[in-house]
């Protein structure tokens, strides 16, 4: 009879307590209390938006937890997390005392690559930190591009264009951060060969708004050995000092304060300003004596 029950109660039966909490523990997933879990100290991102953490939380409050945390075991009954650090943080802030979380085997190899393939994947991040996380798992890991391509599932030659985003000089990568301009914009930054060119071009594409097209025609003459910038600066100034020079002799010949405006395609238009009736009768007056 009492070996019948132990048969009745089924694998449990064949393993002691230590193992039975083993076996069930990893590989499942399991309620844990949110004091037993340690923060992952591989963890890569290191801001967190709070305010998207809080509306996390009252999602939490409403709903419950609707996808688990990762986490693997430690010494003395705790758990380190793997993946997951906004849903914990917001399940703290939502008041709760146990989070469903799956318990997996990692060494710390893994614990790198899980949270750095996590990180990569999350919607948010900007081209600079993906690609920084790009680089780590292949340093870091020793990932090939090839193995890393498989991994997150991109291809090799879009990895290889993230890569090459961090040749870039700083504050060229500041900008891309904080969202100065965009990859395309970055891209085409990276065929210029010459650093000086590559910073003055990248503010001009902040102070022109130019397109991505536009920017990869420049770059093309830039490297033809014509920046058309200075060249388009130069006769601007040019043009600057002839209609300084010009709207003087108008300006003495109207007694008026003759200004000239003109755009970046040389159409413009020439001002003389009036303030009575009478000045504005004066000036027809110059235009009919010309006339005749």
């Amino acid at each position: 009879m009492t070996k019948k029950n132990a048969l009745g109660r089924g694998l449990g039966a064949l393993i002691d307590d230590a193992d039975r909490e083993k076996f069930e523990r990893i590989g499942t997933i399991n309620e844990i209390d949110l004091n037993k879990i340690e923060i992952n100290p591989f963890q890569p991102r290191s801001k967190f938006d709070e305010e998207k953490i809080q509306e996390l939380a009252s999602s939490i409050r409403e709903l419950g937890i609707i996808q688990p945390i990762t986490v693997r075991t430690t010494e003395g009954g705790k758990y380190q997390l793997i993946t997951g650090e906004r849903r914990l943080r917001a399940s703290v802030l939502a008041g709760l005392k146990r989070i469903p979380a799956y318990i997996r085997s990692a060494d710390d190899q893994d614990m790198l690559e899980l949270a750095l393939v996590e990180n990569i994947q999350r919607e948010d991040l900007d081209a600079i930190e993906v690609s920084i996380s790009y680089q780590r798992l292949i340093e870091e890991c020793k990932l090939t591009q090839e193995n890393l391509s498989d991994r997150v599932g991109k291809k090799r030659s879009t990895i290889t264009n993230y890569l090459r985003l961090l040749k870039l000089p700083a504050e060229i990568q500041l900008g891309i951060r904080e969202k100065k301009i965009s990859m395309g914009h970055a891209r085409a930054l990276i065929g210029i060969e010459d650093l000086k060119d590559q910073i003055e071009m990248y503010y001009r594409i902040i102070a022109e708004d130019l397109s991505v097209r536009k920017v990869e025609s420049q770059v093309q003459k830039i490297n033809r050995g014509g920046f058309e910038g200075k060249v388009t600066e130069e006769k601007n100034r040019n043009q600057e000092i002839d209609f300084t020079e010009l709207e003087k002799q108008l300006s003495d010949f109207f007694s008026s304060q003759v200004r000239f405006r003109m755009n970046a395609k040389g159409k413009g238009k020439i001002v003389i300003p009036f303030n009575s009736g009478e000045k504005l009768e004066q000036i027809i007056g110059i235009f009919d004596k010309i006339r005749d």
